[in-house]
């Protein structure tokens, strides 16, 4: 038992002392910029990654520590704690995926504002400042970004591009090139080319709504399956001679292992279930 106490005490030292040995790279940048940008998106702005690693420690830890007081095994206790660590960053990256959704859906009305406003003679950096001002509230931060841009520096391409950054969305991005478009080659036809792209953006994301309503029973599956056999094992580990057999190195094997093959399991099932996200094609 010692042993393994030493062992989680000198990863913890190791992980605390990995900035000062091993200095961040440009991957581990763009690592950090991911978490950023998830905390952003679920309106956790304000929020460093560092704190919701810090997060994760902790919740780690204190499931870790609550397995262990209440079992006294030690394999279920580091499967606790792993799971403890991965909680919270899986929250905000389903937190961030319903958020995205709920994006997709606004962007109709936004293309529908567009076509309303340049109808009605504005330029398209006018239409552009107009949804800024009074469009939903998800896309005023991208439109936002463009008028900033356009009134600085007169650049109406950087202004979309600048939008198409902000919005980080692949709907956004045919929205904003569309309009692009319609800028440099100029003519009538940028209203109805906005019209057929709303009604394909509805078209689309009625499709993978009821998808997504259809793919709810393989999560559950997944989910319960994933969830049962542990049930048994925490079952089993309260009767002493199964915690002492547990906490041997081949219980300790078993245990993890199996934590291993349930995780590849989970992950294999949860993206059979999943559709594929439209890749952004004009990023």
């Amino acid at each position: 038992m010692s042993a393994w106490l030493g062992l989680a005490f000198g990863t913890g030292l190791l992980l605390c002392l990995a900035p000062v040995l091993w200095p961040q790279t440009a991957g581990a940048q763009d690592r950090r910029g991911l978490l950023r940008v998830a905390t952003e998106r679920v309106g956790l702005g304000s929020m460093h990654p560092v704190v919701l690693l810090g997060l994760c420690l902790a919740t780690g830890v204190a499931l870790s520590a609550a397995a262990f007081a209440l079992l006294g095994v030690v394999p279920l206790a580091v499967a606790s704690g792993l799971v403890g660590f991965a909680a919270p960053i899986w929250a905000v990256g389903r937190r961030g995926r319903q958020v995205a959704d709920g994006h997709r859906a606004l962007w109709p009305d936004v293309i529908d504002l567009l076509v309303s406003a340049i109808r009605s003679g504005m330029t398209v950096p006018d239409a552009i400042a107009e949804v800024a001002a009074t469009g939903p509230v998800a896309a005023r931060a991208a439109f936002g970004a463009s008028e900033r841009v356009v009134r600085a520096s007169g650049d109406f391409s950087a202004s979309i591009d600048a939008a198409k950054r902000e919005a980080a969305d692949p709907v956004a991005d045919r929205v904003l090139e569309t309009l692009r478009l319609g800028r440099e080659v100029g003519g009538t036809g940028l209203p109805g080319v906005l019209r057929s792209l709303a009604v394909d953006v509805r078209q689309e994301f009625a499709i993978r709504s009821e998808v997504a309503a259809r793919r709810s029973w393989i999560v559950g599956a997944a989910r319960l399956g994933v969830a049962a056999p542990w049930v048994v094992l925490v079952l089993l580990s309260m009767r002493p001679e199964a915690a002492a057999a547990y906490n041997t190195g081949e219980g300790i094997v078993l245990v993890l292992g199996g934590l291993a093959l349930t995780a590849i399991a989970y992950a294999v099932m949860i993206r059979i279930g999943t559709p594929s996200r439209e890749r952004r094609w004009f990023a």
